[in-house]
């Protein structure tokens, strides 16, 4: 990344800094993401927590039930109500909305998951790999990613 991706809500009222390159980029077709967006998919950046930087405002968790009976915790800004980022069970890794970048096209998906259920009229790039439903992590993250993401799941046990 040779310039911080800066980002945040429709009105303003949060703004947020990546402080590294996400460690990496899903485009998820499943229906909570399909629900939850109003869209037909979303791209989530994800990036250890303490690499968003927050330059303003504060976002608000919802926890947002999902088909399984789980809760996803999204954050959402107080004002304009547009889901910045979330986290799935472990918040030492965000899911930052790549919608709400600055420059959205600064960043492409390094995998299309759960395309079990991507809507018929969208065609996939050959050039990205594709999953009926998720994936093995240790295959396709880079080594560096799969290194930083160790390193930030054994600070917060060693925090705990």
């Amino acid at each position: 990344m040779s310039v911080p991706l800066e980002g945040g809500c429709s009105c303003g009222a949060v703004r947020y800094r990546l402080a590294s390159d996400p460690l990496f980029t899903h485009c998820c077709h499943c229906l909570n993401c399909q629900r939850q967006t109003g869209s037909a998919f979303v791209i989530n950046l994800l990036i250890e927590t303490n690499r968003v930087e927050l330059l303003a405002g504060v976002p608000q968790p919802v926890d947002v039930p999902r088909d399984d009976g789980s809760k996803q915790r999204v954050f959402r800004c107080p004002t304009c109500q547009v889901a910045v980022f979330s986290h799935y069970g472990r918040p030492e890794v965000r899911f930052v909305r790549g919608g709400t970048l600055d420059q959205p096209s600064a960043v492409a998906p390094d995998v299309h998951i759960f395309t079990r259920s991507k809507l018929p009229w969208i065609r996939l790039p050959d050039s990205v790999p594709a999953f009926e439903v998720y994936y093995d992590r240790k295959s396709l993250w880079p080594a560096v990613s799969l290194e930083r993401l160790e390193a930030a799941m054994a600070t917060a046990s060693s925090d705990a």
